[in-house]
């Protein structure tokens, strides 16, 4: 009898000596099966229970560090540091429904955020949740089923020709007369003009070459890249009046550095300070809102001379491809798309084909 007892209690700890009611365990065991057939379904596993919003964009963006570059790590960081995990980040990362997506937008721009923050963060949140499903932890990305608010293109601003040759007749004799005449020549970004090294230049055949960028991310040194992209990577051709620039500001170099006793490194910066490293974006920037206001401008970014480079040479009939090909866009329709607004001669080139063409056909 005592045997008997025995071998029952031993088949109920076999069993797993679940206590619960027949029913709640059929209950239980119908409830993972509902679950794992939604998952099959869906295409996806479900995240960890513990897996939130927060830990999947710190994992994702620590995985993805070696591959952005370190300005967009910085940008994607302090998106996701600041606007999404405060709001969304205990949430976890299968529950995230777009009602809670929604919701984080809405805050943000009754708190006062720009439409352009706000998009930002979309853009983040988006790419982190295609991840996400492209891993199967999600079934779907809830990004997608939100609008995100439509930010207008920013203006672009221009010198005119005439404003043009007034700062150019300005900056002469200014210690950085070659750099904004490059600028204003040759469309370079301005990361691309302060990362100049000397044996980029080619002075006798009139030509630079792109390989590298400089940008500053807030709260550390200044920093060389790769360039944005590979047309990015380029030969630009430059005008007399940039070669001149260029070659007076080398023999001011050199003679500076003489002057001080030092000698002058011929593979260092092109535009630098005096201990050899190059100019800071800041002050640069802020040297181009002075030099404005001498020739009586109107204020405007730095990046505006790379601008007014690309609508001269357009306004010129300069092949937008070739144009294209110099500012190192990615396509000749986003040249297009770009400046277009800014070229009328193009409309009327093009009423004029078109009624050369009709002509002909009436004949």
């Amino acid at each position: 009898m005592v045997g008997g007892k025995r071998a029952t209690q031993q088949r109920s700890m076999a069993s797993g000596n679940d206590t619960r009611s027949s029913g709640a365990r059929k209950a239980e065991t119908a409830r993972k099966l509902r679950d794992a057939l939604s998952a099959r379904d869906a295409g996806a596993r479900r995240a960890p229970a513990k897996e939130t919003v927060a830990t999947f964009l710190d994992s994702r963006l620590e995985g993805t560090r070696s591959s952005l570059r370190p300005r967009t790590f910085v940008s994607y960081s302090q998106i996701v540091r600041d606007h999404v995990k405060p709001t969304l980040g205990r949430i976890p990362l299968a529950r995230l429904q777009p009602k809670q997506v929604q919701q984080l937008y809405a805050q943000l721009l009754s708190g006062g955020r720009a439409k352009k923050t706000v998009r930002n963060v979309h853009v983040t949140l988006h790419r982190a949740l295609a991840q996400a499903q492209r891993w199967r932890l999600v079934p779907t990305n809830v990004a997608d089923l939100i609008d995100p608010p439509r930010v207008p293109p920013a203006e672009i601003k221009v010198l005119t020709p005439e404003q043009a040759r007034k700062v150019l007749e300005v900056s002469r004799g200014d210690d950085l007369e070659a750099l904004w005449t490059v600028a204003l020549t040759a469309g370079l970004r301005q990361g691309e003009l302060l990362a100049l090294r000397w044996p980029e230049l080619d002075l006798d055949r009139g030509s630079l070459r792109v390989v590298a960028s400089l940008i500053r991310i807030v709260g550390n040194e200044p920093l060389l890249v790769e360039p944005k992209s590979r047309r990015s990577r380029r030969q630009v051709d430059l005008s007399s009046g940039a070669v001149d620039a260029l070659r007076r500001h080398r023999t001011n170099a050199i003679e500076s550095a003489l002057a001080a006793g030092r000698a002058y490194d011929r593979n260092g910066f092109v535009f630098r300070r005096p201990d050899g490293r190059p100019l800071s974006v800041t002050s640069t920037w802020k040297q181009w809102r002075r030099l404005l206001r001498a020739a009586e401008v109107p204020a405007m970014s730095f990046h505006s001379a790379r601008h007014t480079a690309a609508t001269l040479l357009l306004c010129a009939n300069v092949h937008v491809k070739i144009v294209s090909e110099m500012l190192g866009h990615s396509s000749v329709s986003f040249t297009l798309d770009r400046y277009s607004h800014f070229i009328p001669t193009i409309q009327r080139e093009a009423a004029r084909v078109m009624d050369e063409l009709l002509a002909t056909q009436l004949i």
